[in-house]
């Protein structure tokens, strides 16, 4: 049950009052639907009124309120021009400006050779001081009424400054004053105001710096938020780990008999991973583990010898990737080693209708050993015989709550394995519910990949030079960006640059996006991997865990667009095989500072780690991951390039506070009841026994 101290701020927009269905509908796109979500958005600027210069003092361009006599009214004489009224302090004269103005309103709030006190931006036009659609008309009476400060909120078309603002004022008012939930020395040590007093100050900005987040007010939320993230992530891996686990301890023949088919040995970063995992799964608690390896860099064979581990214990291992593509591609990889360990290996998608029985019949006999699957094996019908081990690939596509379904069927261990480098706060915040394993460097005989930044401008020199190495048999993929959140545009883009490559090089071309059918898509990859197209055209639907060695062009076009990581990911599509590899970033007219930035770091480094530190601290945490995944970790309050440290401060304290008192029934256990509920963390008070 939500505490009736939150029961105020839990009520709907709309209970304020002047807020109507329309008003409502785009506050709360901007927002959130809930007085606690206008409470908790704070402003992104700050309006100084306290520049009060003459008119012919006003510089332009300034924000500025002046005492002024209305001198005249000019209405329009043609519908579509602006209305005008011209104005004079002592020192000048200064035109209103008013597009669709109502002429009775503008009459009445501005009477002819009446003293009116204005507050606006000031503009010049032909060398005349020049003031459009002032922010306040109010009498010299009323001056004192006019905010000397003024705090700006985010906005969305067609919702005005005004009403938002007033909107939040309401939600504030109905702020209660809240117990205190952060512990006491570490709120002397850091200086921080209470809960309320944070808010208060964080709505009232008087400079610009008052938007910084490490303001104490901002530090103060932050940290709130950081803290109901961490004892969230915490209360879950302990529910998870409540759960019996079983000591898992394979007898090592099967594994020794893969390792001998391998092609290559394996690296000491695979086998100290491997150890980590192995030790995990002979405890007696259930394993919760992340494994984090940069794009190739071996992550599936530590995890089907993890996999081989469980089934000479005599139990059964799933391996779920996101995509069919990736599930054939998985089945593909491990076949060889499977069947050179006897191992009894099978695949389980959405889309497999013909034999699914007889796979459902054979998992639940034990006669499968290994099952490859998407998330389909979350289906009710998908029954293990004694399931040890689930492997989940490319984790930043499930959520805790996936984990956590996939964990329910029966005692099984869980390794999720991610080629997206985390950085540790990141990793913290959507992870903290795991043990986490690095496999550092590259596997022998990885390419390293020459990195090249072009503009369009010297797209003809590309398609010569591709021309030339597709003549000599090589493959090439040539990525075209989502260019907007429409999915159309990003459609037409990438196969308007097929039918251009297809006529500059009289070649038959592949195209990929995410709009085809599985069956088209997957044969449109068939035929690249065969060498029937030399030239695939793609949008980042080949992002992730696609496998071509013999492709050794990557082309990204407006690289500019893409996130660090997620450029990483598409350039560790080549260097899989023995050939030279090439990546091209192509970018479109001028370049900001950010993405210089990041184009340089691709072209400096190869490193994911690094990348992955850099991309946060150009991006911050929001756009980290690519497109928003479920499972990542959104914050309204922190900032994750700017609160690194508060969060690591969390996780301590979640950690020692859940220690000392698990069930939370302590005075500040009771206040920690409510600051999870108040940043939606309700999941997590449940699995408090006493919650």
């Amino acid at each position: 049950m939500r505490p009736q101290i939150l029961f105020p701020l839990f009520a709907e927009i709309r209970t304020l009052s002047g807020v109507g269905p329309k008003l409502e509908k785009l506050i709360a796109k901007v927002a959130g639907p809930l007085l606690r979500d206008l409470a908790l958005d704070l402003p992104v600027g700050v309006v100084d009124r306290s520049y009060r210069p003459t008119i012919a003092a006003a510089e332009a361009g300034r924000i500025a309120t002046v005492e002024v006599t209305v001198l005249d009214h000019l209405p329009p004489r043609v519908k579509s021009q602006p209305y005008k009224v011209r104005v004079s302090d002592a020192t000048s004269t200064m035109e209103l400006v008013f597009f669709r103005a109502k002429t009775d309103w503008l009459a009445e709030i501005l009477p002819v050779g009446l003293r009116r006190v204005l507050s606006g931006r000031i503009e010049r036009f032909k060398d005349r001081p020049q003031m459009a659609h002032p922010d306040f008309i109010v009498t010299p009476d009323d001056a004192a009424s006019l905010p000397q400060h003024e705090a700006v909120y985010g906005l969305t078309e067609g919702l005005p400054a005004k009403s938002m603002a007033k909107a939040v004022r309401g939600a504030l008012d109905r702020v209660p004053p809240m117990p205190e939930w952060q512990d006491a020395a570490w709120r002397k040590v850091r200086g921080f105001p209470s809960f309320g007093e944070a808010l208060t100050t964080a709505h009232a900005p008087v400079h610009e710096a008052d938007l910084s987040p490490m303001t104490g007010a901002r530090q103060r939320l932050a940290y709130d938020e950081l803290l109901a993230n961490q004892l969230a992530l915490v209360l879950i891996r302990a529910r998870l780990r409540e759960g019996k686990g079983r000591a898992i301890s394979g007898t090592g023949k099967l594994k020794a008999k893969a390792v001998a088919a391998l092609p290559f040995a394996l690296t000491d970063a695979q086998l100290n991973a491997l150890a980590e995992i192995e030790a995990d799964m002979k405890s007696e608690r259930r394993m919760l583990r992340l494994l984090q390896g940069d794009v190739g860099s071996g992550k599936t064979v530590v995890s089907l010898l993890a996999m081989l581990g469980a089934v000479e214990a005599g139990l059964q291992a799933a391996l779920m990737a996101p995509t069919e593509l990736l599930v054939r591609q998985h089945y593909g990889t491990l076949e060889p080693f499977c069947r050179a360990a006897g191992v009894r290996l099978a695949a389980l998608t959405g889309r497999d209708k013909a034999g699914r029985e007889q796979i459902l019949a054979d998992l639940k006999d034990g006669k499968i050993d290994i099952l490859v699957g998407t998330h389909a094996l979350f289906s009710d019908d998908v029954a293990f015989r004694d399931l040890g081990l689930s492997v989940v690939d490319e984790q930043h596509r499930f959520g805790v709550h996936q984990r956590m379904t996939l964990q329910a069927k029966g005692r099984a261990d869980v390794l999720v394995m991610t080629a997206t480098p985390i950085p540790r706060t990141l990793a913290l915040t959507a992870y903290g519910d795991m043990e986490v394993s690095k496999i550092l460097g590259r596997p022998p005989g990885r390419q390293k990949i020459d990195t090249r930044v072009m503009s369009a401008d010297r797209l003809d020199e590309l398609v010569a030079h591709l021309r030339t190495a597709l003549d000599r048999g090589e493959r090439a993929y040539w990525v075209c960006p989502l260019v907007d959140e429409s999915e159309k545009i990003d459609l037409a883009a990438a196969e308007e640059r097929a039918v251009m490559l297809r006529g500059a090089l009289k070649l038959n071309v592949g195209l990929v996006h995410g709009k085809m059918k599985a069956a088209e898509r997957d044969a449109a990859m068939a035929a690249f991997k065969a060498g029937e197209t030399r030239l695939l055209v793609a949008t980042t639907v080949i992002e992730v865990g696609v496998d071509v060695p013999e492709a050794t062009i990557m082309v990204v076009e407006h690289a500019e667009r893409f996130g660090l990581a997620q450029l990483h990911q598409l350039r560790g599509r080549v260097g899989r095989g023995t050939g030279k590899s090439t990546c091209m970033l192509v970018y479109h007219g001028g370049l900001g500072e950010s993405a210089k930035a990041r184009l340089a770091t691709m072209r400096d480094t190869d490193d994911g780690f690094v990348i992955a530190e850099k991309d946060l601290e150009l991006r911050g945490a929001g756009e980290m991951l690519g497109t928003r995944q479920s499972g990542e970790a959104e914050f309204r309050l922190a900032s994750l390039s700017a609160h690194g440290e508060l969060l690591a401060a969390a996780h301590d304290d979640a950690r020692l506070m859940l220690s000392r008192d698990p069930e939370l029934q302590s005075p500040r256990g009771q206040a920690l009841r409510v600051l999870l509920y108040l940043f939606g963390r309700d999941e997590a008070v449940r699995y408090l026994r006493a919650g």
